[in-house]
């Protein structure tokens, strides 16, 4: 498949939404391994939802981009910087089941923060994770963020990264 390349990591393509890849964001959100880890959601998502937004993010040129193998073209997941305040932006990232596990997180939010700080110039990040997310708690200290309180519900973990250029 043509994508959008926008920026790249060495095994990661980085590339805008593409309605080409909806039936992959539909299975990635609808497996319930991945979705008890980034929502409180449990509803079933339909072709139609997906469509819609993905196309109301292409339409705000939201900064969020879908991941894609380099060596095999394969759908990794998504990633995004959104509800930026104050020059600080939100990190949301996904990968799929069948993807996690390969050290594809540590690399994609390694690009996001370069590309958040270098290219959007924001002061920092910010993101919200489920405290019985071990993996992805330990991924965001690896690559800087630290905790620093409860989030927005008490079974979330709020972490923040500065950006020390600034």
């Amino acid at each position: 498949m043509n994508f959008e390349i926008v920026f790249e990591s060495e095994r990661i393509l980085f590339v805008r939404l593409s309605e080409k890849l909806i039936n992959d964001y539909l299975n990635m959100v609808n497996d319930k391994e991945i979705r008890k880890l980034i929502s409180h959601d449990i509803r079933t998502y339909t072709f139609l939802d997906e469509s819609e937004w993905v196309k109301s993010k292409i339409n705000e040129k939201a900064n969020v981009f879908s991941m894609i193998e380099k060596e095999t073209n394969d759908f990794i997941g998504n990633i995004e910087i959104m509800n930026i305040k104050d020059n600080i932006g939100e990190l949301g990232i996904s990968i799929t089941s069948k993807k996690q596990g390969n050290h594809y997180g540590q690399e994609a939010i390694k690009k996001m923060i370069d590309y958040s700080f270098n290219e959007l110039k924001l002061d920092g990040l910010d993101l919200y994770v489920f405290d019985f997310n071990e993996r992805a708690i330990n991924c965001y200290q690896k690559v800087g963020f630290k905790k620093v309180g409860i989030g927005r519900t008490e079974d979330e973990i709020y972490m923040v990264l500065k950006n020390e250029k600034n």
